[in-house]
């Protein structure tokens, strides 16, 4: 879906689509036109029934450097920061799961672009940073809100006002990586657990995926109204049969998240005139 010359390469294969950041010589840093090409790609991967799984990366053996401050840009920083919220607002709000694959640096935004996703699959030697305090900035693409619903508060502050660089280790041990491989297992790993969460229910993914990004923010009673209204919805759904049907017949279940609530047909009496009246 695009040239290498593009600045987000976008391939899919079997229900998983990967986004690669192509800006290899300057680490991937995010321009303008990258982050147009995130937006306007996430949004629409988000309407793509065939994508079930996104798994987002660098190119080059980066990730992602953070926002490019080399490249000139005289638009109001409202503007500017308009682009990274909608970013952020259009990877949260992916109906399908989402992996970041991590090699080499990942800071700043690059760093909460990752953070951003469902999962975080780097390597030991990846180095991360919330480089926004030896800018002069503050945390910005969700750092702030994903930080310490992650790490806690306080750990959220040291890394967020001393901007330190942490490497995949620390990472994993203060839950900001989900799982840590050697660089030459990375791509298997991260294509295996992408390909794994493709032959998920995608209705039921979605909802459980909704339901823990909301739930952190609600009161028990409005989680459990939240997880019944879900359930009533995967009902609705061929996947739950199906996977009670697999489970007895000792076969791996098929999804396909299709609907199987069906309309009764709708008689001719019954059938609205041209003044919108009908004859019951």
């Amino acid at each position: 879906m695009g040239s290498d010359e593009s600045v987000l390469l976008c391939a899919d294969l079997d229900g998983v689509r990967t986004l690669t950041l192509n800006r290899p010589h300057h680490k991937n840093a995010i321009d303008a036109e990258l982050w147009a090409a995130l937006q306007q790609t996430l949004r629409a991967t988000a309407e793509d029934r065939g994508v079930r799984a996104v798994v987002v990366t660098g190119a080059g053996g980066d990730f992602c450097s953070g926002a490019d401050i080399s490249t000139p840009d005289n638009r109001h920083p409202t503007y500017r920061m308009r682009d990274l919220t909608e970013v952020a607002l259009a990877l949260h709000e992916l109906p399908m799961p989402s992996v970041a694959k991590v090699r080499g640096v990942a800071v700043g935004a690059g760093w909460n672009l990752a953070l951003g996703c469902d999962f975080v699959v780097a390597t030991a030697q990846a180095r991360f940073s919330q480089i926004f305090p030896r800018r002069g900035l503050s945390p910005d693409l969700g750092g702030s809100w994903l930080l310490p619903k992650i790490v806690g508060l306080q750990q959220a502050k040291r890394l967020a006002l001393l901007g330190d660089t942490i490497d995949g280790e620390q990472a994993l041990a203060m839950n900001l990586v989900t799982w840590l491989h050697p660089d030459d297992e990375l791509d298997g790993v991260v294509d295996d657990l992408a390909r794994r969460l493709a032959a998920g229910p995608p209705v039921a993914l979605a909802q459980t995926k909704a339901l823990l990004n909301e739930g952190a923010d609600r009161t028990l009673r409005e989680a459990l109204a939240g997880e019944a209204r879900a359930q009533g919805i995967n009902f609705a759904t061929a996947d739950a049969p199906e996977a009670f049907a697999a489970f007895a017949e000792k076969r791996q279940p098929r999804f396909t998240g299709r609907w199987t609530v069906t309309r009764p047909p709708v008689r001719s009496a019954d059938r609205p005139d041209n003044e919108g009246r009908t004859d019951a």
